[in-house]
C-alpha cells in the first residue's frame, strides 16, 4: 500500500490511500483519519485498506481524485519517536579519516543512533527556512522506516515483523554547529532542526524483492540545483539493517507504534555513485586535496530525493525544498 497524509488544518493532516503509480487518491475517514490512527490500530485496519488499495489500482474508486503531492504533508507530520541511525558505516569511516582521526572498531558492531525531534516535520514541497548560512547547511538523503509497537529486548530476527513502512528523508543538518555541541558531550540538538520526508509512506512489499533483508536494494537519487549529485545503492555497504537498528534502538525500552528509525546518509565505497550528503563530498575533496572546495547550501539552493523504480517511475514521490531565509 502507499499512503500520505494531506493539510487539513490539523497537524497530523488527514491520512489519504494512494495508487500504486501516484495518480490517483482517497480520503479513508470510514477506517482511519490519520496514519498515526491506523498504526495504532495496524493489525485490525491495514487488511480493510488493503482491500480499497486493490480496488484504487484497478480503477474502481469512483470518488478518488487526482494525488497533488503539494497537497502533502510528511506522512506523520509529528510522530511520537524520531531515532536516526548511521548505518553506513564507510560514510562515519571516511569522515573520521579526514581529520586523521581513528575510528574505533566498535563503530562496526554497535550501531550509532541520536535521537531527534519530532514534533514539527517540514512537508516534502515545503520550503526550509534556516536564520543564518554561516551554520553550514547540509541535506541527508536517507530512507526510514515506521514501526508498529516494538517489545523492549527485541531481538533483530523478529523485529522485521515491526517494520509496517517506509519513507525517504532529509534530514537537514547545520554542519557548522555540529562541533561546538558534540564537543559538550551530550549529543546533537540545534545543529539538526526539523528534517522532511517523502509525500508517500509505503509498506515493504510495494519494492518487491528489491527489499531484502531489511534494506532497500535500490539507488536513492539526490539533485542539488537540478544537477544529480549522488545515486548511491541503499542495499549496498548499509553495515547495519533496519531490523539491526530497531533491536538497538529497543535494547532497554520499547518503541511506540510510529516510531520513525533512519538509516542515515547513504553511501557507498564505489564514489563514483556520489554522494548523499556535501559533508561527504567535502570530506572526499578534504582527503584528495587537503581542503574543501564544495560550499554548504545558501539561501535559494534547492535539493530534490527520489527513488525510481525499474521502470523509471517514482515510488515514494519526491522531495523538493529550498532553502530560504527565517524572518521570525
Amino acid at each position: 500500500m502507499k499512503l500520505a497524509s494531506y493539510r487539513n488544518g490539523r497537524k497530523d493532516g488527514q491520512l489519504m490511500l494512494v495508487s500504486r503509480d501516484l495518480r490517483r487518491a482517497i480520503a479513508v475517514p470510514a477506517i482511519a483519519h490519520t496514519l498515526q490512527q491506523l498504526l495504532d490500530q495496524w493489525d485490525l485496519l491495514a487488511p480493510q485498506l488493503h482491500e480499497l488499495y486493490e480496488a484504487l489500482n484497478a480503477g474502481k474508486m469512483d470518488n478518488a481524485v487526482a494525488f497533488d503531492e503539494q497537497l502533502c504533508l510528511s506522512p506523520l507530520p509529528r510522530a511520537y519517536q524520531w531515532l536516526d541511525g548511521s548505518a553506513y558505516v564507510n560514510h562515519v569511516e571516511l569522515v573520521r579519516k579526514a581529520r586523521g582521526a581513528e575510528m574505533p572498531t566498535s563503530f562496526w558492531t554497535d550501531p550509532l543512533v541520536y535521537q531527534g525531534g519530532s514534533d514539527s516535520f517540514i512537508a516534502p514541497r515545503d520550503p526550509i527556512a534556516l536564520a543564518d548560512e554561516a551554520w553550514g547547511i547540509d541535506f541527508e538523503s536517507e530512507i526510514a522506516v515506521i514501526t508498529d509497537d516494538v517489545p523492549m529486548g527485541v531481538l533483530a530476527i523478529n523485529a522485521a515483523k515491526h517494520i509496517k513502512l517506509l519513507m525517504l528523508v532529509n534530514d537537514v543538518s547545520l554542519r557548522n554547529l555540529i562541533p561546538g555541541e558534540l564537543a559538550k558531550g551530550f549529543g546533537f540538538f540545534q545543529s539538526k532542526p526539523s528534517g522532511s520526508f517523502s509525500p508517500v509512506a509505503i509498506t515493504p512489499d510495494e519494492l518487491a524483492d528489491k527489499w531484502q533483508d531489511t534494506k532497500v536494494h535500490l539507488p536513492l537519487i539526490t539533485h542539488l540545483n537540478n544537477e544529480l549529485f549522488g545515486e548511491p545503492n541503499a542495499g549496498v555497504d548499509m553495515t547495519f539493517s533496519f531490523a539491526e537498528l530497531i533491536a538497538h534502538a529497543a535494547f532497554t525500552r520499547p518503541l511506540g507504534a510510529g516510531a520513525i528509525v533512519g538509516s542515515g546518509t547513504i553511501s557507498n565505497y564505489d564514489r563514483s555513485a556520489g554522494s548523499s550528503c556535501l559533508a561527504e563530498k567535502r570530506m572526499l575533496e578534504v582527503i584528495a586535496d587537503g581542503k574543501a572546495q564544495t560550499p554548504f547550501m545558501s539561501f535559494g539552493d534547492t535539493v530534490r530525493i527520489e527513488m525510481l523504480d525499474a521502470n523509471g517511475d517514482s515510488i515514494f514521490g519526491a522531495i523538493d525544498q529550498q532553502i530560504v531565509q527565517y524572518h521570525p
